[in-house]
């Protein structure tokens, strides 16, 4: 598309405006407000408010009650803009999506290329109709927006305040005022471009910096979400990654009610998902009509973009950017920058995906290690102490230290059954293990003994593995994997307890299961940071329950309580 030229402006206003010499008395009045309208077009350089100013002005000067400006980004292709003056954002949202610019009235001012003006809508075979919701008009007048022979779209308005129909007059306005918008729009679009990149790369930048500082993944992911929704000027950014039964699940949300939708699955039947698990992008023009889609999600979104995160062939997951209903389309330019932005997702996910393997690395030969000390020289000691006891046993002759010494020895016995039972557990394997809530939790307590130098005590109150179904299990050993991980990297405690009671009950009288981790450590400073803690707030609030903190278990008040709890 030619790039309009800024000394062209004055000129092509001059000849515009030359040709009224001569006209009717009301028109050669008007000129001064024209003149002033086209300079009022011509400032500032925002495309979006660019659009507000030319609808609004072209209203005023054809005594409109409705203007609207449809902005096309290469000919031959829909509109990627479209700006109304007159309706309200209501009756906006009930219309839902906007004209395509190919059809219609709109379609023959772009494609021929002629104003086109009309006492009665009805009456022109090229009307289409009304969708659901339009206000009901009759008037209309419209001219093509061009620049050096190039179309840029179309500006038109409709209904006359005094019910009669446009004139000449104001069709000379119009085209007056759709040259210089012509201009006013290849400016701001050029403006507009430049800072798009800026933007997105800032973005880029801002990703790679959250995965690379001390924050763990589902805080990378979640700055993910929230870097995408900002710089698409979306409703919403969502991370997806693989789900263990196939299809995708949403793990990250930045949007007005993100919980709603964090732990959904989109199954792997659904055509997107099995789309964007092949490597390929996907491009909606209305979410909620789109048959492709099949969740419920899709209701409250229109224009959408779908974008694999893909990194050395593979498919780590995808990231979904949907506008409101009725927002505008997606530009070619916003697209190609977001599949720019969606390659530097991928990479945070693969550098993440590898810091997790080196700590489960890290883990699985501390465990080793510790199974080894444990059977090569705790057992060993423990049952040579053992034998000592029985010799001294056999040699005393007072039966309250026999009997007492037996008790001893009954002891160790029990104890080297535990070690042995604990060198068992460490030796397994994560899928060698039952699926069952009681496990997985005895699982995580085992791993977090490893960096914290000790064993954290249990309790399971209730028939945790029958009461507690397979989301809330899944999303509770998250959270102890979570808290345990704040523990040992923050707390400095020299005790744990772990609580799992499947018999507690919400204040709304619903039941519940209640996690609770309490420590004697440090406690939470004062301004120290709350990642971990807003995650686990985030998990519980996606299936209608919560979480907080407070005071330990020390005897000094020291220490800190983590709960989260969730309705069964």
């Amino acid at each position: 598309m030619p790039e309009p030229d800024s000394k062209d402006a004055p000129a092509v206003a001059k000849r515009s405006t030359g040709s009224l010499r001569g006209l009717s008395e009301e028109l050669t009045a008007r000129v001064p407000q024209l003149l002033e309208a086209t300079r009022s077009v011509g400032t500032g350089l925002e495309l979006h408010a660019t659009l507000e100013r030319i609808c609004e002005t072209a209203a005023e000067l054809a005594h409109a009650r409705y203007a609207a400006i449809g902005v096309v980004e290469k000919p031959g292709e829909a509109l990627s803009d479209f700006i109304t003056h007159g309706v309200s954002e209501e009756t906006a949202r009930e219309i839902g999506r906007p004209p395509d610019g190919h059809t219609g009235l709109l379609g023959a001012l772009i494609q021929e290329g002629v104003p086109i003006s009309l006492e009665d809508l009805a009456d022109d075979p090229r009307f289409c109709g009304f969708p659901a919701g339009h206000p009901e008009m009759r008037t209309f007048l419209g001219v093509p927006i061009r620049v050096q022979g190039t179309i840029f779209g179309n500006l038109y308005v409709m209904e006359k305040r005094d019910g009669g129909a446009f004139g000449d007059d104001e069709l000379h306005m119009l085209r007056v005022l759709a040259t210089e918008a012509g201009i006013a729009i290849g400016h701001a679009r050029t403006y507009d471009a430049a800072r798009q990149r800026e933007q997105w790369i800032d973005g880029s930048v801002a990703v790679t910096t959250a995965l690379l500082s001390a924050g763990d993944a589902d805080e990378a992911l979640a700055v993910v979400a929230e870097q995408a929704r900002r710089l698409a000027d979306a409703a919403a950014g969502i991370v997806l990654l693989p789900a263990e039964e196939g299809g995708l699940e949403i793990v990250a949300v930045s949007g007005d009610e993100p919980s709603a939708s964090l732990g959904v699955i989109i199954p792997p039947q659904s055509p997107v998902a099995a789309a964007l698990l092949r490597g390929e992008e996907v491009f909606l023009d209305d979410s909620a009509t789109d048959t492709r889609l099949i969740t419920g999600l899709a209701d409250q979104f229109g224009p959408h973009m779908l974008l694999p995160l893909r990194s050395g062939g593979r498919v780590l997951g995808a990231l979904s950017i949907p506008r409101g209903r009725g927002g505008r389309p997606f530009t070619r330019a916003e697209r190609l920058l977001a599949k720019h932005f969606a390659g530097q997702a991928a990479l945070a996910l693969k550098l993440a995906e590898a810091q997790r393997d080196r700590e489960s690395l890290a883990v699985y030969e501390d465990r080793d290690r510790i199974a080894r000390d444990l059977h090569d020289l705790v057992i060993q000691r423990l049952f040579a102490t053992g034998i000592m006891l029985e010799g001294a046993q056999r040699r005393s002759t007072v039966p309250a230290v026999q009997a007492g010494i037996g008790r001893a020895v009954d002891e160790l016995d029990v104890t080297i059954q535990e070690i042995r039972t604990a060198i068992f557990a460490l030796q397994q394997e994560p899928a060698e293990a039952p699926s069952g809530l009681r496990t997985r939790v005895l699982r995580e307590i085992n791993m977090a003994a490893v960096p914290l130098g000790f064993m954290p005590s249990h309790r399971f109150v209730g028939a945790v593995d029958s009461l507690v179904g397979e989301l809330a299990g899944k999303n509770l050993i998250a959270a102890l994997r979570e808290a345990l991980s704040n523990t040992f990297r923050h707390a400095r405690a020299s005790h744990v307890d772990v609580k799992v009671d499947a018999t507690a009950v919400l204040p709304d009288g619903r039941d519940a299961v209640r996690l609770t981790v309490t420590d004697d450590g440090v406690g939470i400073p004062d301004g120290g940071r709350r990642s971990g803690l807003r995650n686990l707030a985030r998990r519980a609030e996606s299936l209608g329950g919560a979480s907080w903190f407070g005071p330990g278990g020390g005897d000094d008040t020291n220490g800190t309580t983590v709960t989260w709890q969730v309705p069964l």
